[in-house]
């Protein structure tokens, strides 16, 4: 019986350290099982490969990565991507079209599959999970489920495996995977010992004690949300719809359907009024002229700036300033 092979799906767009990860640890653990004798490092061998349907990949973060092409593996592992707030996922997944008839196909020739992070989404797309128990990042939990209603999630959880196919938690949880199958692998004793050498943690059970409610988008509006960010970042930039559009990887169209669809409102009205409340506050708070205020806020002409102030507040600007300056500024 020849080494066990565990081959890594790198894919555009994958983070490289999840692509590395899991392999760093094995080889770790094959060190440390060498050490305890010959047949203890015969036991643990493992061939680790980086494999890809492309022929160039470049990881999150521009950096290229040397891959292989597809061949048959006993473990294949699916490192997760950058999923921001304002990922047009559809697309994203839609361009990993071979990665996802890769994993398919390597799961339909009895290939253990296991996901890193939100690499859950592909093994999701691939029809491997439906009906299965699986986890992924508690940060995309609700954005996981409402996707694919069929898939019993547990977001508490580290570590899932249901018949035959692992997802695990966010980013570090790739260790609590990689401790765990070095302990199936190799024994208890090789796990213990890597995990205390590599500084990991081998006893966590849940990601639990690690959520921030704070940080969780509310449900659906994920993509307005990133889209508002980035507004409130430019207050100063003239407002382009083609190009905010692009910022964010969509249509013109998508972006009002989707962002009106979210907010009820549109790209520049929003813009609008956070234009005011940054003018609110620095007309509370400075000894700005209005025209250095309208400057500030993206508007070359004080009397356009005037007018829209006005519609949000009713008041002139030198009137608001008049009433609401704060004493001692």
């Amino acid at each position: 019986m020849g080494p066990l092979r565990v081959g890594v799906l790198a894919y555009p767009g994958c983070f490289a350290s999840e692509v590395f990860g899991v392999p760093d640890l094995l080889a770790m653990a094959g060190h440390v099982a060498a050490a305890q004798g010959p047949v203890q490092s015969a036991r643990s061998a493992c061939q680790v490969s980086v494999l890809s349907p492309r022929r160039r990949i470049a990881a999150s973060g521009g950096w290229g990565l040397d891959v292989s092409a597809v061949r048959p593996v006993d473990v294949l592992i699916v490192p997760g991507f950058e999923l921001a707030p304002t990922l047009d996922l559809d697309a994203t997944l839609g361009n990993l079209g071979p990665e996802v008839a890769t994993i398919r196909s390597q799961a339909a020739s009895g290939t253990t599959v296991v996901s890193i992070c939100v690499g859950a989404f592909l093994v999701a797309e691939a029809g491997l999970l439906d009906g299965r128990e699986a986890t992924t990042s508690w940060l995309f939990a609700d954005r996981f489920s409402r996707r694919y209603a069929d898939v019993r999630l547990r977001p508490e959880s580290l570590v899932v495996t249901d018949r035959g196919v692992t997802t695990t938690a966010a980013f570090s949880a790739m260790y609590d995977f990689a401790v765990q199958f070095i302990r199936e692998h190799d024994g208890p004793g090789v796990a213990r010992s890597t995990a205390r050498i590599a500084l990991v943690d081998d006893a966590r059970s849940a990601q639990t004690p690690y959520v921030d409610s704070a940080l969780i988008p509310p449900a659906g509006r994920e993509f307005s949300l990133g889209v508002k960010r980035w507004l409130d970042g430019n207050l100063q930039s003239p407002y382009d719809l083609p190009a905010l559009a692009r910022q964010f990887h969509v249509s013109t169209r998508t972006m009002l359907r989707r962002f009106g669809g979210e907010t009820g409102e549109t790209p520049l009205a929003y813009l609008q009024a956070a234009r005011v409340r940054r003018a609110r506050h620095l007309l509370e708070t400075t000894d700005r002229t209005v025209a250095g205020v309208a400057a500030a806020v993206g508007y070359r002409d004080p009397g356009t700036f005037s007018g829209v102030f006005a519609r949000h507040t009713g008041q002139r600007p030198r009137e608001y300033r008049a009433r609401f300056r704060r004493a001692g500024t």
